[in-house]
């Protein structure tokens, strides 16, 4: 299948278990995203010059003070939390937007400068820009002495 991105479809069809093993354990997906919350969608790319990583957090609903972004070495972390909608004198026929805590962990391929990353909130897209570290800084000859 030449051209055919093998992935595209992932997303559907672990929404798609999900729904099917919360069934089969008697809890429906709401309840069980409820008391677990979720996790983003995210895209992370690689551009520019100089170089950097970028990551496109999909955060709709989430006030700018609910969010915390922390970076360690090749580790990015966004939490945060969605506020549960109002749900009083409501009868639901189908609940897709979840709600709760959240904690999304993206591993980068490349080491970067977390001391000069930026971030914007903008349409309820969260956007990070991570410079690349340089290697020469992440390298350090290190002397041997004598004893």
């Amino acid at each position: 299948m030449p051209g055919q991105d093998l992935f595209a479809n992932f997303a559907r069809m672990r929404r798609e278990m999900d729904q099917m093993m919360g069934n089969t354990w008697g809890r429906s997906t709401y309840v069980s995203r409820r008391t677990t919350g979720f996790s983003p969608s995210v895209d992370v790319y690689y551009c520019g010059d100089p170089q950097r990583a970028v990551v496109k957090v999909d955060l709709a609903g989430v006030d700018l003070d609910d969010i915390g972004i922390e970076v360690s070495g090749r580790r990015l972390a966004i939490i945060g939390e969605r506020p549960v909608q109002e749900t009083e004198g409501r009868v639901y026929q189908q609940v897709e937007i979840p709600s709760g805590p959240f904690r999304r962990i993206v591993e980068l391929q490349v080491e970067v400068d977390a001391d000069r990353a930026k971030a914007t909130y903008e349409d309820g897209i969260l956007r990070i820009e991570l410079p690349l570290r340089d290697p020469a800084e992440t390298t350090r000859q290190v002397p041997i002495g004598r004893e």
